[in-house]
């Protein structure tokens, strides 16, 4: 830690220039944004795999740039780039992830994947003990990156969606990686078993033609406005909970005498919300648990800005811990939520703008530092009244538990809320009920679903029958009477 001391004395960045410690984290979180922003339409026209390697390349010129730093302007300039090429890099294996789970595994799936990223920050702050100096533990975190280029090496490791390749009618590539997933698994794909109700043949009927290329952007979505309604109230609770975190967390210094005692606070509390959200999101719902945590997380708030003068010590600090925790599962969920809800074919865009919201509450922290902390009260009260606020908006999304990911932005545009007063005509076939209250199982679905279609395949057949069969049955009762 003396060594880090040194690199700020180095570049005077202490005493009088302190204030240049939070601008550069401030530019760091815009660099975020901006890669979220940017980097989003990109997946959704290059492709979540081609993204993701060239955010890695990026993100390895980025880091060696920083580290080869000679002055502050510099040092500020590549944290920026390296910031958007991070974003990129996340938001690429973020969507390509989802978009490979079925229902039933989407959550543990994602839920997995959040809880490597606490163990990185949970052991960030050991590693740069180790390191000692700065310039070395850049050096380290920098070599991960050259493992991932692995991935550009063996595609095999980081396929393309086959759900994106689908819904962008690219046909040809999208049975190329299937037939590498088959074989992967083991599936013989020139089985019999396969050969007569083969998905391939099944894109054959539907594409007969031979397609082109369909991206698409913000300009497609003009007149989409129930996915404009979800991705506003989801990134309004992204912003939120992910700025309304440092409220709690400042009401915790008196707590840590150590810096980095706070940290590990921080991502004790994102730990705790990760198992949180595991055990319920799937039993009571997004939007149930949700709406949950943006209570807990406002009555929290309201409770701290009332009553802190007389609160209890240890009232005070579970109210801020609880705060937190709740916080952290709003944010997460949110851009959880937001995945199930917009459309394949503007997924990235979509929750990249989801994400750079949440980024921008987290530069409401550095910002407060560059005016030591003044008018810090204010800051609490916008965001616990933009909590209060949520509560009422949160009702107006749609419940995607259990549900297929929309694909195309008509599918995007049925994500609605659901009635407030459930229907008296229920459907009781037991494999469309909720895995709690019947036996869940999808490849029963997937034999229910194979079944509809040929049914419906033959509907015409069976409509013509329909007229024979009343002329027959209105004879017989002629001849009965």
């Amino acid at each position: 830690m003396h060594e880090l001391a040194g690199e700020k004395q180095q570049w005077n960045l202490v005493c009088q220039n302190k204030w240049k410690v939070p601008l550069e984290q401030v530019g760091y979180s815009i660099g975020w944004t901006v890669g979220f922003l940017t980097l989003g339409t990109v997946v959704d026209g290059l492709g979540r795999r081609s993204t993701f390697i060239l955010s890695v390349v990026v993100a390895i010129i980025q880091h060696i740039g920083v580290l080869v730093s000679v002055d502050f302007l510099m040092l500020l300039i590549f944290h920026m780039l390296s910031g958007v090429a991070l974003a990129g890099l996340f938001l690429s294996a973020y969507v390509a992830r989802l978009e490979m789970c079925d229902p039933p595994h989407r959550l543990m799936i994602m839920m997995v994947a959040a809880f490597c990223t606490v163990a990185g920050e949970l052991l960030l702050p050991g590693l740069a003990e180790m390191c000692k100096n700065w310039r070395i533990l850049q050096g380290v975190v920098t070599t991960p990156f050259l493992i991932l280029l692995l991935y550009w090496c063996i595609p095999s490791m980081f396929p393309e969606s086959p759900r994106w390749l689908l819904a962008t009618r690219q046909i040809g590539k999208c049975k190329q990686i299937l037939q590498g997933i088959a074989i992967g698994n083991g599936v013989n794909v020139e089985d019999e078993l396969y050969t007569q109700c083969m998905v391939f043949n099944e894109m054959d009927s539907v594409f007969e033609e031979v397609t082109r290329f369909r991206p698409y952007t913000f300009c497609d979505m003009t007149t989409a406005r129930t996915i404009w309604k979800n991705i506003l109230i989801l990134g309004f609770t992204t912003f939120i909970g992910n700025g309304i975190q440092d409220c709690f967390s400042q009401n915790l210094v008196g707590y840590s005498p150590r810096f980095y005692l706070k940290y590990f606070i921080l991502a004790g509390a994102e730990g705790v919300a990760l198992l949180f959200l595991y055990f319920t999101v799937n039993t009571f719902g997004r939007r149930g648990i949700l709406l949950f945590s943006t209570i807990l997380t406002g009555l929290s708030s309201l409770l701290l800005l009332a009553l802190v003068q007389y609160l209890h010590e240890g009232v005070h600090l579970a109210l801020s811990i609880l705060g937190l925790v709740s916080a952290c599962a709003v944010s997460i969920l949110s851009v959880f939520f937001a995945g199930e809800v917009v459309p394949t074919v503007v997924r990235g865009a979509t929750l990249g703008l989801v994400m750079a919201t949440g980024f921008i509450g987290k530069a409401t922290s550095p910002i407060m530092d560059l005016h030591n902390k003044h008018g810090f009260f204010l800051h609490h009260v916008v965001f616990a009244s933009f909590a209060v606020l949520s509560v009422l908006c949160i009702m107006l999304l749609p419940e995607s538990k259990w549900k297929p990911l929309p694909e195309s932005l008509k599918d995007g545009e049925y994500q609605r809320r659901p009635p407030l007063l459930l229907s008296q005509n229920k459907d009781r076939v037991p494999l469309l009920h909720s895995k709690k209250h019947s036996n869940y199982n999808p490849e029963n679905y997937s034999k229910l679903v194979t079944a509809t279609k040929k049914m419906v395949a033959h509907n015409i057949p069976i409509q013509s029958q329909v007229p024979a069969r009343e002329s027959v049955t209105k004879k017989t009762k002629e001849s009965a009477t």
